[in-house]
């Protein structure tokens, strides 16, 4: 979803930093030989991503939704040198695929991935996180906000990807459409918490910043 004008959009593009070449093979192969490669944050994204996580510079990051592991790469960039990224994707037959690409980088040893329900993993991680990054499946992003806000450290960041939902949060609600119906509770949500600070960015298909208060 683009929301800028086709020159302009290309112009933010231009004036950006450059994508990684390790994310460009991993979105090549990714378009080769995996369905639905459009679930790919891309390289634009991808930028805000890393740039978001080197401000923080994370000592723990939690990622829900790997999909073939581009994101997780971005985010692992503003790592600090002794974190780690957790991240988890209900996919088995991805894990191998994701492997591949996290130990060609230089985060391979810092990348722990879970496979299954995040909705189970979350409870059994013993540990806090400096950055969350919740891009998986649209009907329980709320359940997950629940999950993880406790164990999201104080000042510490939430990223929420596909936040304007192909723009249906602004169009006439189909009450059997769940999807857009979860999204619209969970921007409600975000921005009525007395817990966090938010912002939502029109980036791509949306981009939530919240910011966990320090008290």
């Amino acid at each position: 979803m683009y929301f800028l004008p086709e020159k302009l959009d290309d112009y933010v593009v231009a004036h950006s930093e450059e994508e990684p070449e390790l994310l460009q093979q991993l979105t090549r192969e990714t378009y080769q030989k995996i369905l639905q490669p459009i679930m790919l944050s891309g390289p634009y994204q991808g930028r805000v991503l890393s740039m978001i996580s080197k401000l923080v510079h994370p000592k723990t990051i939690l990622e829900l939704g790997t999909f073939t592991g581009y994101a997780t790469l971005c985010l692992a960039e503003g790592l600090d040198k002794n974190g780690q990224i957790h991240t988890i994707d209900i996919n088995e037959e991805l894990h191998d695929f994701q492997r591949k690409y996290f130990d060609k980088s230089a985060y391979g040893d810092q990348i722990i991935q879970h496979t299954g329900s995040a909705l189970d993993i979350i409870p059994a991680l013993d540990m806090t996180f400096d950055l969350v990054f919740i891009d998986a499946d649209k009907p329980n992003y709320v359940n997950y906000f629940h999950l993880i806000i406790e164990k999201l450290n104080p000042g510490g960041i939430i990223l929420s990807d596909n936040v304007l939902w192909h723009g249906k949060v602004v169009e006439p609600l189909n009450e059997k459409d769940t999807s857009t119906k979860a999204v619209l509770e969970f921007n409600t949500l975000l921005k009525d918490d007395h817990r966090i600070e938010t912002v939502l960015l029109p980036i791509r298909d949306g981009l939530t910043i919240s910011r966990k208060l320090p008290f």
